[in-house]
């Protein structure tokens, strides 16, 4: 898939906290092959330089996010740091509006994406399923959107099947990728089916009991729900359909 000019060899993106050892993020990085992975500047503010020599060992790209950021000047300063430390214009806009839920602020949202556009960066917008909230974005700069399968880290799947429906019928051009709430490979092959671009998982694979293993499993699950999308699933239907041909039966009513 291409977004912003850049080819990435993966569908499945991966992020980097949260992990039992920094042995074994590498592990399923290399394991998992994704197509970027994430990281917040405020995790490099506690695990240091060693930390981002561990990312570059991995030579896969970095998508730097502002997570943990509640205003627009706290994402937008952020935003600048993470710029001249990974030497990148992408970045995952993410603004917290509710500490229970960690649903995204769509106001300040908005108003980040504006001003850091108009800056040069090229935004990855963290949002709900909100289309006239995915649309401002879009209208602001944002060229890749991110809405939410659930809250974060909540491994709840995909808690809004219509709203992400929608987003997919009513824009359809938009590289989306699903990310939050993806807690197994059926969460995540589901969205791809949806005809979703990428996902993104992090706890999930994490905090799995065998990262390595959930994390080479996420991406076989987002590859074969791209694969199952492209190949033109049939719709379901209220009544039985028979597979075998009834024609010439001889009790057949």
């Amino acid at each position: 898939m291409r977004l912003y000019d850049t080819d990435l060899p993966s569908r499945f993106w991966l992020g980097t906290a949260g992990y039992p050892s920094p042995q074994a993020l590498l592990d399923c990085i290399c394991g998992a092959r994704p197509g970027l992975i994430t990281c917040s500047l405020r995790r490099q503010g506690q695990g240091g330089e060693g930390f981002w020599h561990l990312l570059k060992e991995a030579q896969v790209p970095l998508l730097p996010n502002t997570a943990g950021c509640r205003t627009v000047d706290e994402a937008v300063n952020l935003a600048w740091m993470a710029r001249e430390l990974f030497d990148t214009p992408w970045l995952k806009l993410e603004i917290t509006g509710d500490d229970y839920n960690l649903q995204p602020n769509p106001f300040a949202l908005v108003d980040a994406c504006r001003e850091l556009s108009r800056e040069g960066f090229q935004i990855f917008p963290y949002c709900t399923t909100d289309l006239v909230l995915c649309r401002k974005l879009l209208d602001t700069g944002a060229q890749v959107l991110m809405p939410w399968g659930a809250p974060i880290g909540s491994g709840q799947g995909l808690c809004d099947l219509n709203g992400l429906r929608t987003l997919r019928q009513r824009l359809p051009a938009v590289p989306m990728v699903v990310d939050a709430g993806i807690g197994r490979p059926s969460h995540a092959c589901q969205a791809m089916e949806l005809g979703f671009d990428a996902v993104l998982a992090n706890t999930a694979v994490a905090q799995a009991a065998d990262p390595l293993a959930m994390a080479k499993a996420m991406a076989q699950a987002v590859e074969a729900g791209r694969q199952g999308y492209l190949a033109g699933p049939i719709n379901p239907r209220d009544l039985a359909q028979a597979s075998t041909p009834v024609v010439g039966t001889p009790f057949w009513h």
